[in-house]
């Protein structure tokens, strides 16, 4: 047993080049995040037809309460970080999430149909577009804290695999249990799935071990709170030409990634009838995504981002994006739509994500919890609220979705420059720290 332990723990060093000292942190974080994001998303491809079902018009109203809430949301979330420390703090994001499932399934079991379960219907959407937000910006905020720059940069793209392998597990369930179960019977099986993470979370309470001269960020054992203001992290963020870049960042992905989330819910309203049809569809174009993730997180990302930088790695998305724009204005049809959202959500989760977070290592304690969360969620959806009605103003105006396509492609540009100005600030203050 000793040996074989020691022959996977060798070949596991060839493939993500990782210390001895660090595999036990290493396999936990990839363990949390793949029951994460497979619990996330088998709630996703109910968001979907949730959204489908309350009427594609309906969206951009969508979009903003999701954006009111956030506001609600993040002053709570600044408290806690401000009173509980990580060990206590993570777990309760966690369960109190776990809750909200629980009681969603008994609310969709009581309101079976009528005006009340299309209210419920919204409610969920917006519950959820508010939950996956939280829980990944938490992780990552938890992976910031525990693992340091160079740590990083190695060992990033192999604990997002953690998640695209729960992101391949969850639309594999939805798409082969939504029709025979039912939909709404998949709640109880994502909540199960969050309290795994919990488990995990649990034997991360230590941080991994690190070489001599890089030391992880954060205290030992997460013993002790952040302290500061409910709103410092809003703050924070307006004082920092750094943290405003990644603001900048963020709202060019939010504006591009609904502008063809739009387009996928205008395309495909249009080609199915069924909702379990539908949420058939949207785990299938799930399923796509995480398989042609997980190869390149397992074994290109780290690499990737040793060779040429976090800012060549940040700038890879929006030059996906621009030729799936491209592409989508000459030819606006499902086929390409599916075959843009799969390389354009794969290219993000194993290149560009990872890159984006390893830009948070760089900064203190409470910017990877507090301005990182506002970022991740205030920011974030408030970008999707105004680009949300900026599609129907540009839809108002008579562009068709070819037209809107073709306005995003310079969008997708600036973003690029954006990415790049991002990675070299970032080289400076890892190597001033």
């Amino acid at each position: 047993m000793a040996t074989l332990k020691k022959r996977l723990e060798e070949k596991l060093g060839r493939a993500v080049n990782v210390r001895e000292d660090e595999i036990r942190a290493l396999l936990f974080s990839f363990a949390y995040f793949f029951c994460l994001l497979c619990g996330y998303y088998i709630l996703r491809s109910l968001r979907e037809e949730m959204g489908v079902a309350g009427g594609v018009r309906n969206l951009p109203w969508l979009f903003t309460g999701t954006f009111v809430v956030m506001l609600a949301a993040v002053p709570a979330f600044g408290a806690a970080v401000s009173r509980f420390p990580r060990r206590r703090l993570v777990p309760a994001v966690y369960r109190f999430f776990v809750a909200n499932i629980l009681i969603f399934y008994i609310l969709f079991i009581a309101i079976p149909s009528g005006s009340g379960r299309v209210f419920l219907a919204r409610a969920f959407f917006i519950w959820v577009s508010v939950y996956n937000l939280f829980v990944v910006s938490v992780f990552w905020s938890f992976m910031a804290d525990i693992f340091g720059n160079e740590q990083g940069k190695r060992l990033f793209g192999f604990i997002a695999a953690g998640g695209t392998a729960g992101a391949l597990l969850g639309p594999a369930i939805s798409a082969a249990l939504a029709v025979p179960l039912g939909p709404m019977n998949l709640l109880p099986i994502s909540a199960v799935f969050l309290e795994l993470a919990v488990q995990c979370v649990r034997r991360l309470s230590a941080p991994p071990g690190v070489a001599p001269g890089e030391a992880a960020s954060g205290d030992a054992g997460g013993e002790g709170a952040i302290g500061g203001g409910i709103l410092a992290g809003a703050a924070r963020v307006f004082r920092s030409p750094y943290l405003m870049g990644i603001c900048l960042y963020i709202l060019f992905f939010t504006t591009t990634s609904t502008f063809v989330y739009f387009q996928q819910a205008h395309i495909v309203s249009g080609a199915f009838d069924d909702p379990a049809e539908r949420t058939r569809v949207f785990a299938s174009i799930n399923l796509v995504v995480g398989l042609l993730t997980l190869l390149t997180q397992w074994f290109v990302t780290g690499r990737f981002m040793a060779r040429f930088g976090v800012g060549a790695a940040a700038a890879f998305l929006p030059a996906v994006v621009a030729a799936g724009f491209l592409a989508l204005a000459f030819s606006p049809v499902l086929a390409v739509l599916i075959a843009f959202q799969s390389i354009r959500r794969a290219s993000n989760f194993a290149i560009s994500r990872p890159a984006r977070e390893v830009l948070f290592t760089v900064v203190g304690r409470e910017d990877k919890y507090k301005s990182k969360n506002f970022i991740d969620t205030v920011v974030y959806r408030g970008g999707d609220a105004v680009s949300g009605w900026a599609f129907a103003g540009l839809s108002t105006l008579g562009l068709g979705l070819p037209a809107i396509a073709a306005v995003s492609v310079p969008l997708a540009a600036i973003w690029g420059g954006v990415a790049l100005l991002l990675g070299k600030k970032q080289e400076k203050l890892a190597g001033s720290g």
